[in-house]
């Protein structure tokens, strides 16, 4: 199992007039955790893309526990717990910065594709990094 902890501020531009992150946001710093998550095991996306690999999602879904407020600083554990065959599965767990309050749950699920679009086995490149 591979796991990060990415930091992220709600600010304004996040947030709906009652103050309340907007549900749409979620999936952004899922997208900026787990961009984080991969650089941190040596995956960052240009050099997977190098490699003639990408990653699009096909499948995502969010549970929203609790709403997080303007100003609030979130924790976003993001977790990799299988090894990928064609596809990857990212979970992800927001909480408050005190690690107290859960408010959303969520995965996204990722084929890898090379530079035409056909689908394609887990390369071993990126295996070596998610199996270390």
């Amino acid at each position: 199992m591979i796991e990060y902890k990415h930091k992220i501020k709600v600010y304004y531009k996040d947030v709906d007039q009652m103050g309340i992150v907007y549900y749409s946001r979620y999936y952004e710093y899922f997208e900026e955790a787990r961009t984080e998550l991969l650089a941190s095991i040596g995956l960052d996306v240009t050099s997977i893309e190098k490699n003639g690999i990408q990653l699009p999602v096909i499948s995502s879904h969010c549970d929203y526990k609790k709403g997080a407020k303007f100003e609030d600083t979130l924790i976003v554990n993001t977790c990799i717990n299988e090894i990928p065959r064609a596809k990857l599965e990212i979970e992800y767990e927001v909480f408050s910065n005190d690690l107290i309050h859960l408010f959303a749950t969520g995965y996204t699920v990722h084929a890898f594709i090379n530079n035409n679009g056909k689908p394609v086995r887990a390369p071993a490149t990126i295996l070596s990094k998610i199996k270390n």
